[in-house]
């Protein structure tokens, strides 16, 4: 199971968070904080994977990529496999490409809500759901038209909003 997803910047800001179990935020900002720090403190030139039990408890296992002025992090259990882990990373970054045409950590802190539904595509639950981003796309341009639609949809009926009492 995927324990937790991480996207934050060289400095350490969170840019997005989000745990498969509950916990309260206050030991989300440690384990956030925790996680920066293990990685901020490697050389470039190691393995991107990491036991990382002493933040997420046992047989807890963390693989990250380091894009620009972005960590993109998993946090999972021994039940998934590391290299899929480190493929799946790639996922939501080829996704986001396409939806902003060379994302950026602007990108993420502007589109919140966007982030979260391709995010959501992907993983839901702790589980892997998708790993195609074409398919991805294909789900948050639905999403999107949706929301367009419902953007556009009046709840008063146009021959009332024109009447004006007198």
């Amino acid at each position: 199971m995927i324990k937790a997803v991480m996207m934050m910047n060289t400095q350490g800001k969170p840019r997005l968070a989000k745990f498969y179990n509950y916990m309260p935020v206050e030991k989300q900002q440690e384990l956030i904080r925790g996680v920066f720090s293990v990685l901020c403190s490697r050389p470039e030139n190691v393995s991107n994977f990491l036991e990382i039990d002493s933040l997420f408890g046992p047989d807890s296992r963390l693989v990250y990529k380091h894009y620009a002025t972005l960590y993109f992090v998993l946090v999972f259990d021994g039940s998934e496999n590391e290299l899929a882990m480190l493929d799946l990373i790639q996922v939501p970054v080829e996704t986001l490409d396409k939806c902003f045409s060379n994302v950026c950590e602007l990108d993420i802190v502007f589109n919140y809500s966007k982030m979260h539904a391709v995010l959501d595509e992907i993983v839901f639950g702790g589980q892997v759901l998708e790993t195609s981003s074409a398919e991805v796309m294909k789900a948050v341009e639905e999403i999107s038209k949706l929301e367009a639609a419902s953007n556009s949809i009046s709840l008063v009926p146009k021959s009332v909003s024109g009447w004006r009492g007198r």
